[in-house]
C-alpha cells in the first residue's frame, strides 16, 4: 500500500508543478466561469458548503481560512452567494459521525473535511454530493481515495504531507545535532496520519543510527505527562501532524524549554509557537489550494477526475527565540538550510 501511495504522490507532485505553471494565466478565466455558473435564470444562485473540522488549532484554522479565501477569489463569497455551515467536532469521534450524518442529509452543494477522521466519516456518509478534503496525510492508506491521480467517485482534495519534508527534518537533526542518539515522539496512535508519519520518521532516523522513542497519548490531558516522560530518555523531541498533540503543543514547548531539549515539529504553526524547527509550508496556502479545487467543482468539474494535490513550497523554518529557550546554538550552517530567511527565520 505504501509503495503505491508514494508512487502516486510522486506522480501527483509532477502534475501539481505542471498545473502551477499555468496558474496565473488561468485565474481570470476561472473567475469568469464562476460568475457565469453563479447565474441561474438571470438571478445569482446561492451555494452552500458544509465544513467538518476535527478540532481547533492554528494549522487547521488556517486551512479553513485559506479555503474560504480561494472561494471568495473564485467568485463565491460568504454572505453574498455562499452559505457556509461550519462544524467543529472538538476532537470527539461521536461528534465527527454526527456531523457527517447531518451533512449527508443536508442540501449542501459540497462537503469539506478538514483532517483525516472528519474526512473518513464524510466519505462513509456522503454519497450524493462532492466531498473535498484538506489536512489529510495519507488519503490512500486512510481509505479516502483509491489513488491520488483521478481518484474517481465523488471525493478528491489536498494531502498535507510530502514525505520529503519529514526525511529532510530527520537528516537535519542527524547532521546538525550529532549528539542526538534518541528522538522522542509524543503521539496519538489513534490517528492514522500520525502512524504513517512516525513510520517515515523512524525509517529516516534509523539510517543515521538514531532511535525513535514513542510516548503515546490517549487524550489531550496526557500530553504534558508524555512529554515529561521523555526527559532523561531522549536527546530531542519531535511531533507529527497529529491533531490532538498539535492542539496541546504548549505543554511540550514548556517541557522542552525547561529541560533544554531541542524540539522539532512537522508544522510551521508549532514552530511559530515555540518549537525550534521544521521543514514545512503555510497551511493557509494549503487550504487555498483546496479552495481552488472547490471553485472548479462548484463550476461543474467532476471531483473524481481531479488529482489529489500535495504541498510543493517546502522550506526550513527555524525559531531563534525557541533555540535560545532550548539551549540551542544556531550556527550559520543551520541558517543556510533556509531558502527564504526573511519569512522563515523567526526571531
Amino acid at each position: 500500500m505504501k509503495k503505491k501511495f508514494w508512487l502516486g504522490l510522486a506522480l501527483a507532485s509532477v502534475m501539481v508543478v505542471t498545473a502551477a505553471c499555468g496558474a496565473n494565466t488561468g485565474k481570470t478565466e476561472s473567475n469568469n466561469e464562476g460568475n457565469a455558473a453563479n447565474k441561474e435564470g438571470g438571478a445569482e444562485k446561492t451555494y452552500s458548503i458544509a465544513i467538518s473540522q476535527i478540532i481547533e488549532h492554528p494549522s487547521l484554522d488556517a486551512t479553513r481560512e485559506g479555503f474560504l479565501a480561494a472561494l471568495k477569489d473564485g467568485g463565491f463569497e460568504e454572505g453574498k452567494n455562499l452559505k457556509v455551515d461550519y462544524n467543529n467536532a472538538q476532537g470527539d469521534p461521536t461528534n465527527v459521525q454526527t456531523i457527517a450524518q447531518k451533512i449527508a442529509s443536508s442540501d449542501a452543494d459540497l462537503a469539506f473535511g478538514i483532517a483525516t477522521p472528519t474526512t473518513q466519516s464524510l466519505v462513509d456518509e456522503v454519497k450524493d454530493k462532492p466531498v473535498l478534503f484538506a489536512a489529510v496525510t495519507d488519503p490512500v492508506d486512510a481509505g479516502i481515495v483509491p489513488q491520488l491521480t483521478a481518484p474517481g467517485g465523488n471525493v478528491t482534495g489536498a494531502a498535507d504531507t510530502n514525505p520529503e519534508a519529514i526525511v529532510k527534518t530527520m537528516d537535519f537533526i542527524a547532521k546538525e545535532f550529532p549528539n542526538v542518539k534518541k528522538v522522542g515522539l509524543v503521539i496519538n496512535e489513534g490517528e492514522a496520519n500520525t502512524v504513517v508519519m512516525s513510520g517515515i520518521a523512524k525509517e529516516a532516523l534509523a539510517k543515521h543510527k538514531i532511535e525513535l522513542v514513542k510516548a503515546p497519548v490517549a487524550n489531550s490531558s496526557d500530553i504534558q505527562t508524555a512529554a515529561q516522560s521523555l526527559v532523561g530518555r531522549v536527546d530531542a523531541i519531535y511531533i507529527t501532524l497529529d491533531n490532538m498533540v498539535v492542539g496541546g503543543v504548549d505543554s511540550i514547548i514548556e517541557v522542552a524549554n525547561e529541560k533544554d531539549i531541542p524540539f522539532f515539529s512537522a508544522d510551521r504553526d508549532s514552530v511559530e509557537k515555540g518549537a525550534f524547527a521544521t521543514v514545512g509550508f503555510k497551511y493557509f496556502d494549503h487550504g487555498y489550494e483546496a479552495g481552488q479545487m472547490a471553485v472548479e467543482i462548484l463550476n461543474g468539474k467532476n471531483p473524481g477526475e481531479m488529482d489529489v494535490t500535495v504541498p510543493q513550497k517546502l522550506d526550513f523554518i527555524i525559531n531563534l527565540k525557541a533555540a535560545a529557550e532550548q539551549g540551542i546554538t544556531v550556527t550559520d550552517a543551520m541558517k543556510a538550510y533556509v531558502q527564504d530567511p526573511t519569512n522563515n527565520i523567526i526571531e
